[in-house]
């Protein structure tokens, strides 16, 4: 009888973490989105650029009245580009939990891209320079995951800065 009332316990507490938990990967991505980037993902966007000479990453609070999370992406997107400018690409992993391409090769070629932090007036944006072919393929390939990933209808394409 103990052994079924511990099993009737255990298939409540996983019906309740599987409920909590978005069965779909792209909601799934956002709340660890969320939890990793300290913002919500609903109320924010992501733009994804590739340029001749790097890319860049821009977030933006959905409504220019949302200080909260302004605020929240301008203390998330300069961490990011330190991060980024050390070589450490764990935030990625975190927030979509695969190796994300281009990720070891950046890591390797750190010193060949330099990861600046601009405030933006509805959040900020991190942008990469390089002139190092090899480092520049792996931005493109970091990129245009974070294009299907996030699911942002951004062009995979390089255009003008």
């Amino acid at each position: 009888m103990r052994t079924l009332t511990l099993s009737l316990i255990a298939i409540a507490f996983g019906a309740v973490a599987a409920a909590q938990t978005p069965q779909d990967p792209h909601e799934a991505m956002h709340a660890r989105g969320a939890h990793v980037m300290g913002f919500d993902q609903d109320a924010t966007t992501h733009h994804f650029y590739l340029y001749a000479d790097g890319g860049a990453i821009d977030v933006a609070a959905n409504d220019p009245a949302d200080t909260v999370n302004v605020q929240a992406i301008r203390s998330h997107l300069p961490h990011i580009a330190q991060m980024f400018g050390s070589g450490d690409f764990s935030s990625p992993m975190l927030v979509h939990a695969t190796n994300v391409p281009g990720t070891a090769a950046l890591a390797r070629l750190a010193d060949r891209v330099r990861f600046t932090y601009v405030e933006t007036p509805r959040g900020g944006r991190v942008e990469a320079n390089t002139s190092d072919p090899a480092a520049l393929k792996a931005l493109y390939a970091f990129l245009r995951f974070q294009i299907s990933d996030h699911r942002t209808a951004d062009s995979p394409n390089v255009r003008p800065r």
